[in-house]
């Protein structure tokens, strides 16, 4: 969190050193909205598969690449400032982690997996700054070359917003079909001692940072990359202790019982209770992150001129 809020103040310092401006200084003001589309990857930073170290949800170091599955995403952007934008953004993503392909033994004794399509709308705020449009470089070695790139404008801004988002964790069993697993209450939701049941519905608060080049006054290529903080720690249907087995099978059938410990026996005892009764621990306390990293392509609409009113001469 620090070093996105140095980006800003990094972004903001650039603004008021370099120079901001078209052709003319308020020329911008005639292409203030945007809209564009994305396409990458996602990536989940949870309870489930991971590095063979110990897991940190916040942090990229656990990150399982072989788990990278795709997101994609269009929005709005409207420039107040030649500094500061808003924003509006609807991605879909989909998530993935499995303890299979972790190469931690506790996490791959316990065998959990999940997969889950996750919708996204999130508004935010850019800082940053634009590069000035240059007239060319006539002592380019090219003479198309430095034609073209006085209309190239370099974009670099940090963001930071709030976002709504539902998920809908799937697991797969012995057999190899997903199955939804949160009507399955693999943790003892709704059951004594057990915890609440979770929302399929969660808040975020995206943070990140774009590129991207005006190739002309309409287009632009660039790139975006996304964090999420997010409130739940459920998105992969894991974050609590081991419930009681057999309860799980009386209250909510066979299949809850199997999906909430699938463990492969490597560590004897891994998901049973301790001497004294307490619960062995399923996943940790942190809630859920997940991150993405999309190529942008937009449009930039210019606006219309107001007509100008015919002055009667009587």
């Amino acid at each position: 969190m620090r070093k996105f809020y140095a980006l800003l103040l990094l972004c903001f310092v650039v603004h008021n050193s370099v120079a901001q401006s078209y052709s003319r200084p308020s020329e911008w003001k005639k292409y203030r909205k945007e809209l564009y589309a994305s396409l990458g990857s996602s990536n989940f930073l949870g309870d489930l598969g991971g590095s063979p170290n110990a897991g940190k949800d916040y942090s990229p170091r656990d990150l399982n690449f072989s788990q990278t599955r795709s997101a994609f995403g269009f929005g709005a952007r409207y420039k107040i400032k030649r500094w500061i934008n808003v924003a509006g953004k609807f991605d879909y993503l989909i998530l993935k982690g499995d303890d299979a392909t972790s190469d931690n033994p506790i996490r791959k004794n316990r065998n959990l997996n999940f997969r889950s399509s996750l919708f996204e709308l999130s508004s935010r705020v850019e800082i940053g700054f634009q590069s000035s449009r240059t007239s060319g470089n006539k002592y380019g070695i090219k003479k198309n070359y430095s034609a073209a790139s006085k209309n190239i404008t370099h974009n670099l801004f940090g963001f930071v917003g709030i976002g709504v988002f539902y998920h809908n964790p799937k697991g797969k069993d012995a057999s190899g079909k997903y199955v939804a697993l949160r009507p399955l209450h693999t943790e003892g939701q709704g059951l004594p001692g057990g915890p609440k049941q979770y929302s399929p519905v969660s808040i975020c608060i995206p943070i990140g940072v774009f590129y991207k080049l005006n190739i002309n006054k309409k287009y632009t290529i660039g790139f975006e990359v996304m964090f999420r903080k997010t409130f739940t720690d459920y998105i992969d249907d894991v974050g609590s202790t081991y419930y009681d087995r057999a309860a799980l099978e009386a209250n909510y059938g066979l299949q809850s019982a199997q999906m909430a410990d699938p463990s492969r026996g490597d560590i004897y005892g891994a998901s049973l209770p301790a001497a004294d009764g307490t619960a062995a621990k399923r996943g940790d306390k942190q809630k859920d992150f997940y991150m993405s990293f999309q190529v942008t392509a937009g449009y930039i609409f210019k606006q219309k001129r107001k007509s100008a009113r015919l002055r009667s001469k009587f």
